[in-house]
C-alpha cells in the first residue's frame, strides 16, 4: 500500500457507523489518476449553467473581459480549497460525510452533509430538466415539428426520460461515472470549439462577433424624462445582419407595466429611436417590438421599460458589482469544495487529484464560458428572428434549436444532453447519495441514497427555479462557505492532517464528543459565520457581509472554530493525543 495512504486498524463492520459504502477505499480501488480528475472537472464544468452564467454576468451589465477575468479568478479561487479539501479523501479514502465526523461529531455533520445533500438534489433537478429540454429539441428536429413556448407534457415527458438515464449511471456505480466522463470530456471540448468556429464563419469576423457583446450589456430600452414633465422611450434593438436598419419595424406599448399585446394591440411604426408615450412622469412601461424574418411576421417578448440607470465608469466605482459576481461564481462550485472527498477517495496520489483540479477547472471554465459568450453574440448577430437582446439564446438547448439543419441540432443536442449527464452524476449525484446513506448506513446504500436524490430532484419542482440560479448561488454561498471554513480549520490547523481513522466509525469514540455526538465548537461557528454571512439580506447597512457571504461566513467559521477549539483545552488534548 502507498504510503499516502492510511487504512483501518480494527474491524467496524458491526458498528452503526459503517458501511461498505462509507468505508475507505482500499489501495487497489485507488484507479483515478491525474487524467480521470482532470477528464472529471472538464465534464463537470462544461454544462449550461456555466454558459448561462456568463451569459447573466453580460446582462447584468459586464462586458466581456470583465465576465472572464471575474469567471477566471473565481474559479483559481475555489480550486484552492478544493485541493486542500481532497487531501483527507486521498489519505484516508473516506467521504464527506465521514471526513466531516471528526469536525462536527458524528450526529453534527448531518446538519453539513444534509445542506449540502439537499442543494445537491436542486442542482439535479435544474440539470434533469435541461436535458430533458434536449431530449425535447431533437424530438421537434426529428419530427419536425414545432417546439412549444413554455411548460407542456412533451417536455415532462422528455423530463422523466433523462432522469430515468441519470438514474442508470446511479444503479451502475461509481466506475460508471469515470468512464462517462472520460468519454464526455474531449466531445465537449470539441463541440465548444465547433461552436466558437461556426460564430466566426457566419459573422464573418471574430472581432465582429465581441463588439456585439456591447448589446448585451445594455438594456435594449429605458425611460428618459423630458424637462416638461413627459415621459418617452429610447430603444436600441438589433440591426440586421446585411444592410442598414432595425430588425424591429414597429412596437406596442402600455403604461400597465404587467400587460402583453392581444389579437387587437395596436401597433405603431418605429420611426425614430426615441418616442414619447406619455404627456406625465411615469415610472415603468410594458414595451414589444414586430418585425419579419424569413417571410413570417416575429414578434419579440415582452420587457419591463424603467427609467435609464447610468452605467458608471472606471473598475474602481464598480468594485461591488465585480466582488457580488465573484461571489457568485464561486458559490457555484461551493457544494463540490464540501464535497470533494467523495471524488478524491479514489485519486491514485496527492500529485493526480492537486493537478487534475487544477488542470481541469479553471482553465475549462474560463474556455466554456467564453464559449457562452461568444455563441450568444454570434447567434444574435446571424438569427434574423432575434429582435432585442433580451430574446438572445442564453442557453444552447435554445441556440441549437434555432438551426435549420435537422442533423445539426440532433447532434448538437446530443452533445448537450452529454454535457449535463456527465455534470450531474458527478456533481449532483454522488454527495447527497453518501449523504443519505451516512443518516443510516446499514439500512441505506449509494444506490438507495442515489435514487432518494432522483426523487427529490422531480419534487424541488426544477421547472420553476430556473430562473433565479444566480440568486440562489449567492445564497447558498452564505450556508456553505462557513461549512468549509470549519472543516479546512479542523484537519489542517487542529489536528494537522492526523485523524485517528478508526475512531470515525466508533459510536462512543472520542467523535462523540461526550456522547452527545455534536461537537459545539463547530455548531456555534457554523451558526455565527451563517448570520454573519446572510445578516446583509436583511440589513441594508451591512449588505457587502451578504455580497461576500462565501468570504464573509468561510473566514468568520474559520476564526470561531479555532479559538473555540483551542480554548477547550482538556477536550482539544484528548482529540489530539
Amino acid at each position: 500500500m502507498s504510503k499516502e495512504f492510511v487504512s483501518l486498524n480494527e474491524d467496524h463492520s458491526s458498528s452503526p457507523l459503517y458501511s461498505a459504502d462509507l468505508a475507505p477505499v482500499p489501495a487497489e480501488k485507488r484507479t483515478w489518476n491525474t487524467a480521470s480528475l482532470t477528464a472529471l472537472w472538464i465534464g463537470m464544468a462544461v454544462c449550461i449553467p456555466t454558459y448561462l452564467l456568463a451569459s447573466y454576468m453580460m446582462r447584468g451589465g459586464m462586458n466581456w473581459v470583465e465576465t472572464l477575468a471575474i469567471i477566471t479568478l473565481a474559479n483559481i479561487i475555489v480550486t484552492v480549497p478544493m485541493a486542500l479539501n481532497g487531501h483527507a479523501g486521498v489519505k484516508y479514502g473516506i467521504p464527506f460525510p465521514v471526513l466531516g465526523r471528526s469536525s462536527f461529531g458524528i450526529n453534527g455533520i448531518h446538519i453539513a452533509s444534509m445542506l449540502r445533500g439537499l442543494i445537491a438534489c436542486g442542482w439535479f433537478g435544474v440539470q434533469t430538466w435541461i436535458g430533458g429540454l434536449a431530449i425535447y429539441e431533437i424530438f421537434i428536429a426529428a419530427t419536425g415539428g414545432e417546439s412549444e413556448m413554455g411548460l407542456s407534457v412533451g417536455k415532462f415527458i422528455c423530463f422523466g426520460i433523462f432522469w430515468l438515464i441519470n438514474m442508470y449511471f446511479v444503479w451502475k456505480g461509481t466506475e460508471s461515472i469515470k468512464w462517462l466522463e472520460l468519454l464526455s470530456a474531449p466531445i465537449l471540448i470539441v463541440m465548444g470549439i465547433l461552436l466558437i468556429v461556426w460564430g466566426a464563419v457566419e459573422t464573418g469576423s471574430f472581432t465582429k462577433v465581441l463588439d456585439q457583446s456591447t448589446h448585451l450589456a445594455e438594456k435594449t430600452a429605458s425611460l428618459v424624462y423630458g424637462e416638461d414633465g413627459s415621459t418617452s422611450v429610447s430603444i436600441q434593438t438589433m440591426e440586421k445582419k446585411y444592410g442598414s436598419g432595425s430588425r424591429a419595424k414597429e412596437y406596442w406599448f402600455s403604461l400597465d407595466e404587467k400587460a402583453s399585446p392581444g389579437a387587437d394591440a395596436q401597433w405603431l411604426p418605429i420611426e425614430k429611436n426615441n418616442f414619447k408615450i406619455s404627456d406625465k412622469r411615469v415610472e415603468a412601461v410594458a414595451l414589444a417590438f414586430r418585425g419579419e424574418a424569413n417571410g413570417k411576421t416575429i414578434q419579440s417578448s415582452v420587457i419591463t421599460v424603467l427609467p435609464a440607470q447610468p452605467r458608471q465608469p472606471g473598475w474602481l466605482s464598480r468594485i461591488w458589482d465585480y466582488i457580488l459576481w465573484l461571489t457568485i461564481m464561486v458559490g457555484y462550485w461551493a457544494t463540490m469544495s464540501l464535497s470533494i472527498a467523495d471524488i478524491t477517495r479514489y485519486a491514485k496520489s496527492q500529485k493526480a487529484q492537486v493537478v487534475g483540479q487544477f488542470l481541469g477547472l479553471p482553465a475549462t471554465m474560463l474556455l466554456y464560458s467564453f464559449v457562452g459568450v461568444f455563441v450568444t453574440c454570434a447567434a444574435m448577430i446571424n438569427f434574423d428572428n432575434i429582435l432585442i437582446a433580451e430574446d438572445a439564446p442564453w442557453d444552447p438547448v435554445a441556440l441549437m434549436g434555432k438551426f435549420d439543419h435537422p442533423l445539426v441540432v440532433i447532434a448538437a443536442e446530443i452533445a448537450m444532453l452529454i454535457a449535463t449527464l456527465s455534470t450531474n452524476i458527478a456533481a449532483n449525484v454522488i454527495a447527497p447519495a453518501n449523504a443519505f446513506s451516512n443518516l443510516v448506513p446499514k439500512k441505506i446504500d449509494f444506490k438507495t441514497g442515489g435514487y432518494i436524490t432522483g426523487l427529490f430532484g422531480i419534487l424541488i419542482c426544477p421547472w420553476w427555479i430556473m430562473d433565479e440560479i444566480s440568486n440562489l448561488l449567492i445564497f447558498v454561498s452564505g450556508l456553505l462557505g462557513p461549512v468549509l471554513g470549519i472543516m479546512i480549520c479542523d484537519y489542517f490547523t487542529i489536528r494537522g492532517m492526523n485523524l485517528k481513522l478508526d475512531e470515525l466509525y466508533e459510536e462512543k469514540g472520542i467523535f462523540s464528543y461526550g456522547g452527545s455526538g455534536f461537537n459545539k465548537s463547530a455548531i456555534i461557528a457554523f451558526v455565527s459565520g451563517v448570520v454573519v454571512a446572510l445578516i446583509g439580506f436583511w440589513v441594508p447597512q451591512l449588505s457587502f457581509l451578504y455580497t461576500t457571504s462565501w468570504f464573509s461566513g468561510f473566514l468568520i467559521s474559520f476564526v470561531i472554530y479555532y479559538v473555540l477549539m483551542k480554548n477547550n483545552k482538556e477536550h482539544y488534548k484528548t482529540l489530539i493525543t
